[in-house]
């Protein structure tokens, strides 16, 4: 994996980041969005074009040079389209696939580079915000970094450098191309994505609450305070501590927020506090399942309560054992002292021991 791909990495993550994909507030919108990556040095287990679609941060479907076919990557979508869909899916990739091709060796030449590995990616999307407002993007990037984006209000084109400037210029000579794109943001993505919340309604509107657990280790006069949520759905959650009630940002340490293998997701936030300062803090967590902010603070178990109970078992057990014994004893003691035979009863002589007298 060269280079150019882990940028490319870089930038998706960065912008997922910012449009909400991989966390976030509580309360975000539905959003569909698609993601297009194509590599002039492709290796093992990268193609040379890949393309995949989000609703709400779930992949939903996924295209790549090698299988050549749009392909399902959530039941609900493949449950409630035709072939028709994926076939016009498809055509639409192979197209894409195409260009993306063309379009790397031409920004090999703008850019005076050797052939090498380098890195093409498409990012576009809409988003159905819940007063019922749309908003959409639509954004190139090269080598890991911006490279030209869409102002789909203004029907102009952002270019970071002048080898952008190039295609910022052709781009927005076609005004019938800017209005085709700004009519698909506005108009047929949202349309899309309408329909796929319906599709995808039992899945992608479950609500799934945080398991949160705080823990805290000290060291070198240090306490580091540890807050975990587990187990939630959906993705997006904000997890933060707060010191007598105010956020503490920049101090505050966090992860990405991950996939569990079933479907939910995982997230922790640390903090450097002192050991005296410990009850000031709390950790925060909004999500969606939850119908206000969580606080938890961190409670130390006490080693006492375990001992003690441990003690307790240990003296039930031996007053058991003392009772058991003199039960016993008494039991040995009435046997020494012999029994009378009940009258008309045989003394003891029966078939197994017949001829024979028990020694006293």
């Amino acid at each position: 994996m060269g280079p150019g791909w882990a940028g490319a990495l870089g930038l998706v993550l960065g912008l997922l980041l910012l449009l909400g994909v991989l966390g976030g507030a509580a309360s975000e919108p539905h959003s569909l969005r698609y993601f297009y990556t194509a590599v002039s040095d492709p290796s093992p287990g990268v193609p040379q074009f890949v393309g995949v679609g989000y609703v709400d941060g779930e992949v939903f479907v996924r295209y790549d040079s090698e299988t050549q076919r749009m392909k399902p990557r959530a039941d609900w979508i493949a449950a409630n389209t035709d072939q028709q869909y994926w076939d016009t899916e498809t055509e639409t990739l192979q197209s894409s696939e195409q260009i993306y091709r063309l379009n790397l060796e031409t920004l090999w030449g703008r850019y005076n580079q050797s052939r090498g590995s380098h890195t093409l990616q498409l990012m576009y999307g809409c988003d159905l915000l819940e007063d019922g407002s749309t908003r959409g993007f639509h954004q190139h990037g090269y080598e890991g970094r911006d490279f030209i984006a869409l102002d789909k209000d203004m029907l102009t084109y952002t270019a970071a450098d002048a080898a952008a400037q190039i295609t910022k210029r052709k781009w927005e000579k076609d005004e019938t191309f800017l209005e085709g794109r700004k009519f698909y943001l506005e108009n047929t993505c949202i349309e899309w994505l309408r329909k796929y919340m319906s599709y995808g309604k039992d899945v992608l509107e479950r609500r799934e609450r945080p398991k949160v657990r705080v823990s805290g280790m000290e060291a070198n006069k240090i306490l580091t305070l540890s807050c975990r949520a587990h187990g939630f759905y959906p993705r997006p959650i904000s997890i933060s501590w707060l010191k007598d009630g105010v956020v503490q940002e920049q101090e505050t340490q966090r992860g990405s927020t991950v996939p569990n293998s079933d479907g939910t997701y995982h997230i922790w936030a640390t903090i450097d506090v002192l050991p005296g300062d410990r009850d000031k803090y709390q950790c925060r967590v909004e999500h969606a399942s939850l119908p206000q902010p969580g606080l938890f603070s961190w409670e130390p178990q006490s080693y006492l309560i375990p001992i003690l109970v441990g003690v307790a078992v240990a003296v039930v057990a031996v007053i058991a054992a003392l009772a058991g014994f003199a039960v016993w004893k008494s039991k040995q003691g009435k046997k020494g002292k012999g029994y009378n035979v009940a009258p008309g009863s045989d003394g003891g002589s029966n078939s197994s021991n017949a001829g024979s007298n028990p020694s006293v």
